[in-house]
């Protein structure tokens, strides 16, 4: 259903579409979670093509590359699938949010966000154990271990994502059910009594379960990466004259970006969990400001990315020119 012009008069702020009144901020509100989610999309591909050309040519890929470019696939096709959702609707704010075509979208949705979190999580987890100079013989064992590795743990979060989603769209499915055979029921209190039950328990129960098992993995590891990063940048400090040392700058830089990548992580984290906790129509102003919040974040980690890896800024300004 395509948006509907109504004949009656409206206010100044505010539209038809989809026979309701939309306010002219939630229309700004989409344009730019639209215009955000095409600069993640580029931002991403741009790494996925890099990497991607790389793997083809030299028939090989490092272990730190094949976390990345895992990382820019899922989060390439998340931004696709955000972007196809909320055009959806956008220009149907009053349709069912169990209907057909939403359980399919929101099947891919909740696969993505779940294997984006664990390739984040993952990720962290090797910075920690390749850069990070502790003396512990666990880690001395893991960073020799790890690198072969990868493959599995990136097979364990397509798993672990593929459980989330498979969870949620379990639920998701029974209130489709519940909601056709209560159809031509004029009131199917049965029915919204389960879509308020599973909306408000199950769906957050299952999604913070599943994101928090990765978080927390990516808030030890980051944690004791920065220890070791703020450790050798105050030993660079005192065995040179500052910032002008090139071993001081690299530590200084290092731990900038670490602090962007959790800062950024967390701030993903917590927008999604309390987009979760809040049950808003897709009509309403909350709805969308979560929506620019949440891939605000997502847009940003990318960019952050292409800017401090110099294989990715060179090979991305060989193939701009």
């Amino acid at each position: 259903m395509g948006p509907i012009m109504s004949t009656g008069e409206m206010g100044t702020g505010h539209t038809a579409l989809g026979c309701q009144t939309v306010d002219k901020t939630v229309i700004a509100l989409f344009i730019i979670l639209v215009l955000l989610c095409l600069v993640a999309v580029v931002g991403n591909g741009s790494i996925v093509v890099v990497l991607g050309m790389k793997w083809l040519l030299r028939r090989t890929l490092s272990a730190h590359n094949k976390l990345l470019i895992s990382l820019a696939a899922s989060r390439f096709f998340l931004q696709s699938v955000v972007i196809g959702k909320n055009i959806y609707v956008f220009l149907n704010p009053t349709v069912f949010p169990y209907n057909l075509v939403m359980l399919l979208i929101n099947l891919m949705w909740d696969f993505l966000t779940a294997a984006t979190i664990w390739f984040c999580s993952l990720l962290g987890f090797f910075y920690c154990v390749k850069i990070a100079t502790l003396t512990y013989p666990v880690f001395v064992w893991l960073k020799y271990r790890v690198p072969g590795w990868v493959p599995w743990m990136l097979l364990s979060a397509v798993g672990m994502s593929s459980l989330s989603s498979i969870l949620c769209f379990a639920g998701n499915y029974l209130i489709y059910s519940s909601f056709v055979k209560g159809a031509h029921q004029p009131r199917n209190a049965t029915g919204n009594s389960l879509k308020r039950s599973l909306e408000k328990f199950y769906f957050f129960s299952v999604k913070v379960t599943m994101w928090t098992i990765p978080a927390v993995i990516f808030s030890i590891f980051m944690a004791l990466l920065l220890v070791s990063l703020v450790r050798h940048l105050k030993k660079s400090l005192l065995a040179s004259s500052g910032l002008q040392d090139v071993r001081a700058q690299a530590h200084a830089k290092a731990l900038f970006t670490l602090l962007s990548f959790i800062i950024l992580f967390s701030s993903c984290f917590l927008s999604l969990v309390l987009s979760s906790a809040s049950d808003s129509p897709f009509q309403e102003f909350r709805y969308w400001i979560w929506q620019v919040v949440i891939h605000l974040c997502t847009v940003i980690h990318p960019l952050v990315m292409l800017l401090s890896n110099p294989g990715l800024r060179v090979a991305v300004k060989r193939g701009c020119c």
